[in-house]
Parts: structure tokens; C-alpha cells; sequence
């Protein structure tokens, strides 16, 4: 009873608002098709273990570029890899929207055998993120201006950071062409590729970066350097195995680019990835405001929130890789209008997530301190981080609804519900540390944070039940 009274009452406080927006393109499937039931954990793990491998390789680039200028001699070297990631980090980050978008049309796409327009969404996808490329890189003086004011870096570090960030740059097509190429593999439940790209990258980084360094003495830009050869060649894997795909499907006409570039499709396509952005952008400032306020309350506060977020991040790697196969699955149902096979996905997508968040919350909570000396050897940070532990072992079963249906939601693109959710969330989170950080301090932080994800996945989890199984009037 006490849960279906909060599920009416949140129904309710977002109802005005749900019934004003335009929630199209949503795809939802009603008609339910004879496909196999019994394979679906089979097909999350195939699709989420080389995600979760892929996930765990990304921070090893920026792992490389550190332990390089660590031994270039200055402690400014790592301040400008610190300033030059950060920056690069945040511009990525705005853009993923480009891998997410593309995953769920893919999938629909894929679960309709609409082969023509799986290849017209990686077209589409492609043009796109060069053309965002084509921007990033135009403006990349006030991008770097802007970055150098809100970071402040010392005078030592922000010539090294400049160099930097003027090599890297230029990586900006490569990287924005994987987005769309790795949501493409996604959307096919290809997830073995982007994991191949990930570790040929990792290993082209590595002793391309050693080499201009330490033999071509080329020193930070010689890092940089290497970093975008990387990003170029792991583009190129990329290209080779979408034309090996393309092969599978593609449709009998071949690619009509007036297909491609369909005024409908278009703003169909634009319209989903809108959404994301406008979420991440919500996200983003969450994850700002959470380093800024650590750092108002001194250096030993900040270290501590810092490394008890690490625990955060390690955990977000596997459940992405669950929610990537939330976006294949999920999309696939939605394409072949499959109701049944839907919410048996869901459910078992669902199994699977809370036995991640079981592990995690477990594991956190045996050895979250000994954790903490791994990482620090300062004792004042660890006694002062021990005090708020207690958070980050609530964080894995906070977030477990928010990771599920983040990926679940993607797939069917309904994206303005996921926006809605991190709207109220984000909301949520500033009204929280707001009114209880006078009597709670860091704690009242970390209380933000967590209800912060434990809204987004209720609010989404409503939003599912009420909206796109019970709700008739939004099936297309």
C-alpha cells in the first residue's frame, strides 16, 4: 500500500507536466511476436562483459599520458595532463549523446530487419559527429579560452596545457566518428568490437607515446601526439568492422542519401539526441557542483570526496555495460513489436543489475577501508573518509534503478521521460544540499548525491509503468 501511494503521488506531481511536452519519436511495441524467451541472460552477458572490459580500458589512455610525464621531471607536466583531460573529458562527455542516440535507433532498426535503415542511421550518425567535429575544432580557441578561466590553472601548468590541448584537438573527428560507430556496434549487439578497438587503441597509445617522448624527445606534445594517433587508428578498426557488418546488412538498393538525409529523419534523429544533451548537460553540472563544494570546505574534504567518488566510477563501469545491453535488447523488442519479450527483459536486465549492486555494496562495505589505503597513503584523508563511507556503500543499490533504466530507455528512444528524470533529480539534489548543508556539512552532500540517483530511477521507473505499458495514447 505505502508503495503504491508514493507511486501515485510522484504520478501525479509530474503528470501537468508529462501531458504538455511532445514525447515523440517513442516507439513502443504492443504487438507481441513468437521470438525465443529463454536466452535473454545469455544475450545481456554477451553484450554487457566485453562492454564492461571496454569501460574498464578507456581511463588507461589518460592512466598512460600520466605515467609518461611523470617522469619528464616537473610536477607541471601532470598538472597539464590533469588541466588538458579535464577539459577534453567535459567537451566528450556533452557529445555522448552521439554513441547513445544512434544505439537505441539502431536497435529498433535491428529488431524491425529494417536494413536499410541500420545503414542510414550509421550514415547519419557519421555525418553528424563531423559536422559537430568540424565545430569543435573551428572554435577551439574560445573553447580553450573559456576552460583556462573556469579552471585557473598556475602559470607553470597553463603553457604545457595549451600545448596539449592544441595537439589533442585534432582528435575531435576521430573520437566523435567512434561515438557513432560504437552506438552503431551496440545497437547490433556487437559489443565485442568497441572492446577490440579499446585495447588496440590502448597498445598503439602506449608505443606511440614512449616513442616520441622518450626517443624523439618531443616531450608533452609528444604525449598528445600519441594520444591522437590512437584515436585515429582505433577509428580506423572501427571503419573496417562496420564495412565487415555492412556486408550483413546491406539492403537491397544499397544507401540512398536521400533516405539519409530525409527531412522526417532528420529531426526525428536530432529530437532523440536533443534529449540526451540537454540530460547530460543536467548531469554534468550535478558532477561540477558535487568537486566545486568539496572543494569550498578545504583540500582534506575535497581529496576525501575525490577518492570515496572513485568508488562511484568503478562501480558505473560495470553497470554501463548492463545498461548498454538495456539499449540493444530493449531497442530490438521495440522493433519487432514485441511486448512480451520486453518486459522479460526488463526483468532479467533487473536480476542482473541488483546482483551487480549486491557484489558491489557487499564488497564496498567489507572493504572500503582497506580500499581507501590502497589509494592514499595520507591518514588524515583516510580517518576523514571513513567518517562518510557509509555513503558510498549506499551508492551501488541508489544508482541500481537509474544504471537499468537509463538503458532500458534509450533503447525504446524515450529520451524526453530520461530527461525529465534527471531534470526532477538534479532539482532534487541542489534543494537537498541546499537547506541541509548548514546542520549536515560534506554529509548533506553525499545525501544530495545519493537521492539524487535513487530519483532518477524512481521517477523513471513511474514514468515506465504508467506511461509506456499502460499508456495507449503514445504508441505509434
Amino acid at each position: 500500500m505505502a508503495s503504491r501511494f508514493w507511486k501515485n503521488i510522484l504520478s501525479l506531481l509530474f503528470k501537468k507536466y508529462i501531458n504538455l511536452v511532445d514525447f515523440t519519436p517513442l516507439y513502443i511495441p504492443r504487438k507481441t511476436e513468437n521470438m525465443k524467451q529463454s536466452h535473454h541472460h545469455k544475450q545481456i552477458l554477451q553484450i554487457a562483459l566485453p562492454s564492461i572490459i571496454s569501460n574498464i580500458t578507456v581511463p588507461l589512455l589518460g592512466l598512460v599520458d600520466l605515467a609518461i610525464v611523470g617522469h619528464l621531471g616537473s610536477p607541471s607536466y601532470i598538472g597539464a595532463i590533469a588541466i588538458g583531460g579535464t577539459i577534453f573529458n567535459m567537451i566528450y562527455w556533452i557529445f555522448a549523446f552521439l554513441r547513445m542516440g544512434t544505439s537505441g535507433m539502431t536497435s529498433q532498426a535491428y529488431g524491425a530487419q529494417n536494413n536499410e535503415e541500420i545503414n542510414n542511421l550509421l550514415y547519419r550518425s557519421l555525418s553528424s559527429s563531423f559536422i559537430i567535429a568540424f565545430f569543435v575544432i573551428l572554435f577551439k580557441n574560445p573553447i580553450l579560452t573559456l576552460s583556462i578561466y573556469v579552471l585557473s590553472p598556475p602559470p607553470s601548468v597553463l603553457k604545457l596545457a595549451t600545448d596539449y590541448y592544441d595537439v589533442c584537438i585534432w582528435g575531435a573527428p576521430a573520437v566523435f566518428g567512434l561515438y557513432s560507430l560504437t552506438g552503431w556496434f551496440i545497437g547490433l549487439q556487437k559489443a565485442k568490437f568497441p572492446l577490440y578497438v579499446a585495447i588496440v587503441q590502448n597498445i598503439i597509445n602506449i608505443a606511440a607515446s614512449v616513442f616520441l617522448v622518450f626517443i624523439m624527445n618531443t616531450s608533452i606534445k609528444g604525449v598528445a601526439t600519441g594520444t591522437v594517433i590512437a584515436q585515429y587508428c582505433g577509428f580506423a578498426l572501427s571503419v573496417y568492422f562496420a564495412h565487415r557488418l555492412y556486408k550483413t546488412f546491406k539492403p537491397a538498393n544499397g544507401v540512398i542519401f536521400k533516405q539519409v538525409f530525409n527531412p522526417q529523419a532528420i529531426r526525428v534523429f536530432f529530437g532523440i539526441n536533443r534529449d540526451i544533451f540537454l540530460r547530460t548537460l543536467c548531469l554534468v553540472c550535478v558532477t561540477l557542483y558535487f568537486t566545486s563544494a568539496g572543494a569550498k570546505q578545504g583540500e582534506v574534504i575535497l581529496a576525501v570526496n575525490t577518492l570515496l567518488m572513485q568508488y562511484f566510477t568503478f562501480y558505473s563501469f560495470f553497470m554501463d555495460g548492463l545498461a548498454f545491453a538495456g539499449e540493444a535488447l530493449a531497442g530490438q523488442c521495440a522493433g519487432a513489436k514485441d511486448d512480451k519479450k520486453l518486459k522479460t527483459v526488463v526483468r532479467d536486465l533487473f536480476i542482473w543489475c541488483s546482483a551487480v549492486a549486491l557484489v558491489f555494496t557487499s564488497f564496498y562495505g567489507i572493504a572500503g577501508y582497506n580500499l581507501l589505503s590502497l589509494l592514499t597513503d595520507e591518514i588524515q584523508v583516510r580517518l576523514q573518509a571513513n567518517n562518510y563511507l557509509p555513503w558510498a556503500v549506499g551508492i551501488p543499490f541508489a544508482g541500481l534503478a537509474a544504471f537499468t533504466w537509463d538503458g532500458i530507455f534509450i533503447g525504446l528512444t524515450a529520451t524526453r521521460y530520461m530527461l525529465l528524470s534527471m531534470f526532477a533529480a538534479t532539482l532534487l539534489f541542489f534543494m537537498v544540499f541546499y537547506y541541509t548543508s548548514p546542520y549536515m556539512g560534506n554529509h548533506a552532500l553525499w545525501l544530495a548525491f545519493l537521492l539524487y540517483l535513487i530519483t532518477r530511477g524512481t521517477v523513471q521507473h513511474i514514468l515506465y509503468y504508467n506511461r509506456i505499458i499502460n499508456n495507449n495514447t503514445l504508441h505509434h
